[in-house]
């Protein structure tokens, strides 16, 4: 077959469509992510309880993939975002006015719910109409518009906290962001009619509509779910593991609010700048040179973290920690996205990435309660100690599953 439908890709398109809305989400999800435990904290949760009240958001995700994955393929990708959208800014209008931790773990919940159909309409669109030989790159790009968002959201909040502000206000960020995003994808035309023109196109579009239910799906890939996805699932368990620690560390070893948002933010940014060069090696080389140096260097990242709680020298550990961490995320920029869409079913992949995202987001949302588990029990060094195990077993599993072969 010619590969010129592929050379005239319009990546113009898809840089409005999908990355400008998802950079305008992810910033308003940066600045309040860091700050969920410190939200927590406020309301009178303990260090154990805030590192649970986090887990909340993915907790949101897990249980929003599965049926995100059927609203999308019914409803399209487009209107699911601005749904989705709509629902995180009533969470967060909600979660303004708490005065309980339990009340605030319960509007991060919700906005976890919409985050999942969010994150799964991008990544069905991205899957049905990127052709294969850019899909590393595509998918390497949407991660790298998300990490940008996360980098410069904890700034953004670390200076407005700075100036003054409540804690609080990072949930109004987050609300701009969102509504933005929605303002974005209300006024464009549906990105679907750009690349639908093209006839071989058109039936991925029409196969989109069909809807798989959810034990279908898992009983026609569950080999490939407990095998590459209990390994993906364990490299989302390390990743969302930093996200959680990295704050709860930072209250732990007293490190001031907007001083957490400036290093968060930091770190957001070295991650960001190596998602281009993760997305060219995993087209050019194959997967497994971005999964195992990424789950290796989370694990060294952890170990630094689970050594040094105690000596003189703890925040100067916990900064390059941090940027271990992020050095290592974005070395595997894209990565999780681009196995699923690999292993999906090209003519209808959005119910297969609910069961992709719905294993993933299980080991993101695991990946707070056991740390939360672990301070309750032990300490938060023993946490991250834990993290380090996990690591070690999920490079293990990734070296046997993921396939050599580029897609």
């Amino acid at each position: 077959m010619s590969s010129a439908p592929d050379e005239r890709f319009p990546f113009r398109s898809v840089a409005i469509a999908v990355f400008a809305p998802t950079v305008a989400f992810a910033i308003g999800q940066g600045a309040l992510l860091p700050y969920i435990p410190l939200l927590s904290r406020d309301l009178g949760a303990s260090l154990a309880i805030a590192g649970l009240v986090a887990a909340m958001s993915t907790i949101g995700e897990l249980v929003g993939n599965v049926p995100g994955g059927a609203l999308v393929a019914r409803f399209g990708e487009r209107a699911m975002m601005i749904y989705a959208g709509l629902f995180v800014l009533a969470a967060l209008a909600a979660a303004y006015f708490c005065t309980e931790w339990w009340q605030l773990a319960l509007c991060i919940l919700v906005t976890g719910l919409g985050t999942a159909v969010f994150s799964l309409a991008r990544h069905a669109f991205m899957t049905t109409f990127v052709p294969a030989r850019y899909r590393a790159r595509s998918l390497a790009t949407l991660g790298g518009a998300f990490r940008l968002g996360v980098a410069v959201g904890p700034l953004i909040s670390a200076a407005l906290i700075s100036a003054g502000f409540d804690t609080s206000v990072t949930l109004l960020v987050f609300g701009v962001g969102a509504l933005v995003a929605v303002i974005i994808l209300f006024f464009l035309p549906d990105p679907t009619t750009t690349f639908t023109s093209d006839p071989s196109r058109q039936g991925q579009r029409d196969a989109l509509q069909e809807s798989s239910g959810m034990w279908t799906t898992f009983r026609a890939h569950g080999r490939t779910l407990m095998t590459v996805g209990v390994g993906a699932s364990m490299m989302a368990f390390a990743r969302n593991a930093r996200t959680v620690l990295i704050p709860l560390w930072a209250v732990s070893i007293g490190v001031s609010d907007a001083t957490t948002g400036l290093v968060v933010g930091l770190a957001g940014l070295v991650d960001f700048a190596l998602f281009f060069l993760s997305g060219w090696v995993m087209d050019r080389f194959g997967r497994m040179w971005a999964v195992v140096p990424s789950i290796i260097g989370l694990g060294t990242g952890f170990a630094v973290l689970a050594f040094t709680h105690d000596i003189p020298g703890a925040v100067l550990a916990w900064i390059i920690a941090a940027g271990v961490l992020a050095l290592s995320n974005g070395v595997g920029s894209g990565i999780l996205m681009t196995l699923g869409s690999d292993l999906a079913p090209q003519h209808n992949p959005a119910p297969f990435l609910g069961a992709w995202r719905m294993a993933t987001t299980s080991g993101s949302a695991l990946a707070p309660i056991a740390i939360a588990g672990a301070i309750q029990l032990a300490t938060i060094s023993a946490a991250a100690g834990g993290v380090v195990v996990v690591c070690a077993l999920g490079a293990a599993v990734l070296v046997k599953t993921v396939p050599r072969k580029l897609s």
